[in-house]
């Protein structure tokens, strides 16, 4: 799903709502995560899951085409962790038998 279906979604479910309304909304609720993880906080939506930085020190890598060293940077990149509710829904009804075959 992309932003846009997502709004849109939302609009459908919220008749009551612009469109125009909710994709402000939409926005303003991503730009805040954003936000908050450039200043270094953790984002947690209970239920859905926690939002954070991980810091990736620079490091030696290999170009794999040429097997020459690299220098890599040091960077943060964003990391998110679901939540114990979203979670159990996502594998509630889940086959967990040996062949993978969701029929039997």
């Amino acid at each position: 799903m992309i932003k846009s279906e997502l709004v849109q979604r939302i609009a459908e479910q919220n008749p009551h709502l612009y469109q125009r309304d909710v994709e402000n909304i939409v926005n303003a609720i991503l730009d805040e995560i954003t936000e908050a993880l450039m200043r270094g906080d953790r984002v947690e939506l209970r239920g859905f899951g926690a939002f954070s930085v991980k810091n990736r020190p620079a490091r030696v890598g290999r170009n794999p085409r040429t097997g020459q060293k690299v220098e890599v940077d040091e960077k943060y990149v964003p990391f998110f962790k679901t939540g114990k509710e979203m979670r159990e829904r996502l594998n509630d009804g889940v086959d967990h038998g040996e062949d993978g075959d969701d029929e039997d």
